[in-house]
């Protein structure tokens, strides 16, 4: 391949099994099992595919809350406003709308699923307010396990119909490649199954094929492309890279929120790292520089409470102000019993490094968190490709724009899973989506991309796209990128073998090549997009950047 070509499929052993179903569904964060639940016995056979186990989604770490209208006092309308002034200019309107609008019903359907919420003197849900709400409108579990408590009672639900006919749970199985038929009159390639490989699952070991005319991806965000990051391990891009490869249109990709109150564990941190709530600012803890100067106030009106990049930004800013490697976030007037209280789980990881929070102020720097970008899909779902979804943090609705708004994560994921769910069950019962079509081999190359390139390719993306980014260092990254060989034969021979880490590493590196494309594009600042050398926002970028892959593996951005 061309290094200014991305391969169209991954290195691959042929599949050795194959299974048949109406819809698969990619992931078991809250999108992925609620997509689930909601075609399970609505459509006649579904497949969840999950890398892990059940409970291992992205979801099960999210601590500050799901963000939703269920107080008398607030509106939709106020927390509409909330979402597009978070998204920079950049959010669609109409898509935020949906969110805001049937996001309560939806969080009442979870409550209904077993969810259990954290519950007012008065017995009704208990709401806080995180950065960029002007209302308490954010519902949590556990003080700060809410998104474990989702997981649970939706693994729970899956659980219970196990063993319906209705429905087939793969665990345990990496999802390679989505398989496209032939193109039709419009020269689209509709979609026909995945390729995965299956660990552990007897005669289901390795590579096989499940063919359906419905994938819906539900794989979560891309921490693993930087070299810091709050998400899980499994965060590798999977969904991005693969719907890339099938020729979906993604966009919004240069947009990467960095959570500014990461635990700072010293310079040579690497990986997952513990982030410390939002809703401990919202609680009222305050942000200091190591000299013990509380900067926020003369950053931003909220102050602490500003948009996650307004405060990650200031981060950054003064870091480079004090020549140092961290700030501090101090919750000491908070008082130790509430602490204890309202935040068990950020209490017991910072006691496990070594720090008592009710006694000192917590280091912390931000680290890369969540991505508004994805694959560009319409209200129900639908991707540019017909048959492909994606709904959750792989998606790109339009709600987020050019930053994401506390906590309306969770509920993105809620709300627009049951939206695609609801459009398969419909195309189904008009015959549109009867069978899937026969898989057949896509132009373009297939890549393989060793899995000791890993920590490079991190660290390139994390130099040149970090929180603050130049023309010049975005043009060293994808100079960089695009010299990582993606052969698994080189001149010495066998370079990389096809294997779980390496279609990882894969996947991590086309995804980087991709944002590094879309942030060089973007010649202006706005939301979780800052370049030091267009500072400024400019009312002509109010567009959004779209990446795709031409047929002979050609990356466009524009």
């Amino acid at each position: 391949m061309s290094p200014d070509r991305l391969a169209r499929s991954l290195v691959a052993p042929a599949p050795g099994w194959t299974t048949r179903a109406d819809a698969v569904v990619v992931g078991s964060g809250i999108a992925g099992l609620t997509a689930a639940l909601e075609l399970r016995a609505r459509v006649p056979h579904v497949l969840l595919v999950t890398k892990g186990a059940l409970s291992s989604g992205s979801t099960v770490w999210a601590q500050g809350g799901i963000a939703a209208v269920l107080h008398p006092d607030d509106t939709p309308e106020a927390h509409l406003h909330d979402t597009l002034e978070a998204g920079g200019g950049l959010s669609d309107p109409e898509a935020a709308e949906v969110l805001v609008t049937e996001g309560p019903q939806r969080v009442h359907e979870l409550v209904a699923r077993g969810a259990s919420f954290d519950r007012a003197d008065d017995g009704g849900i208990a709401l806080t307010r995180e950065g960029g709400h002007r209302a308490d409108r954010i519902a949590h579990a556990g003080g700060d396990a809410t998104g474990a408590e989702i997981s649970r009672a939706l693994v729970a639900q899956i659980e219970a119909v196990r063993h319906d006919p209705g429905i087939e749970v793969i665990s345990n199985a990496l999802v390679l490649d989505v398989l496209t038929g032939a193109p039709d009159a419009a020269g689209e390639r509709p979609v026909a199954g995945v390729t995965l490989h299956v660990r552990g699952e007897g005669s289901r070991d390795g590579v096989g094929a499940a063919l359906a005319p419905v994938v819906v991806l539900a794989t979560g965000g891309v921490g693993q492309v930087f070299r810091s990051t709050t998400n899980p391990p499994g965060a590798t891009a999977d969904g991005i890279a693969a719907a890339l490869r099938a020729g979906a249109v993604l966009g919004d990709l240069e947009f990467v929120q960095f959570h500014p109150t990461v635990l700072w564990l010293g310079a040579g941190a690497r990986g997952q790292l513990p982030l410390i709530s939002e809703a401990v600012r919202g609680e009222g803890a305050l942000l200091l520089d190591v000299n013990g100067h509380r900067f926020m106030p003369d950053v931003h009106p909220m102050a602490e409470l500003a948009p996650r990049d307004v405060v990650a930004h200031a981060i950054v800013r003064q870091m480079a102000a004090t020549s140092a490697d961290h700030v501090l976030l101090d919750a000491r007037a908070l008082g130790a019993d509430f602490l204890r209280r309202r935040f068990p789980g950020i209490t017991a990881r910072l006691a496990d490094h070594g720090i008592d929070w009710t006694e000192e102020p917590v280091p912390v720097a931000p680290a890369q968190h969540y991505h508004s970008g994805g694959v560009v899909t319409d209200l129900h779902g639908r991707s540019s490709v017909p048959g492909l979804y994606a709904v959750g943090e792989v998606a790109c609705t339009g709600v987020h724009g050019a930053n994401r708004l506390a906590s309306n994560s969770l509920l993105e994921g809620l709300v627009f899973a049951h939206r695609a769910a609801a459009d398969v069950v419909a195309r189904f019962e008009t015959g549109e989506l009867a069978t899937a079509p026969e898989p057949v081999e896509r132009p373009g190359g297939a890549a393989l991309v060793a899995a000791a390139a890993r920590s490079r390719i991190q660290r390139m993306t994390s130099e040149g796209a970090g929180p603050i980014r130049t023309a010049e260092s975005l043009a060293r990254a994808d100079t960089a990128l695009a010299e990582v060989t993606t052969s698994a034969h080189g001149d010495v021979g066998v370079v990389a073998a096809p294997q779980v880490a390496e279609w990882e590493t894969t996947n991590i590196h086309q995804v980087a090549r991709a944002l590094v494309r879309a942030a060089a594009v973007r010649t202006e600042s706005r939301g979780g997009h800052f370049r030091a050398d267009f500072p400024d926002r400019d009312p002509a970028w109010e567009r959004r950047v779209t990446v795709a892959l031409e047929d002979d593996g050609t990356l466009t951005a524009g």
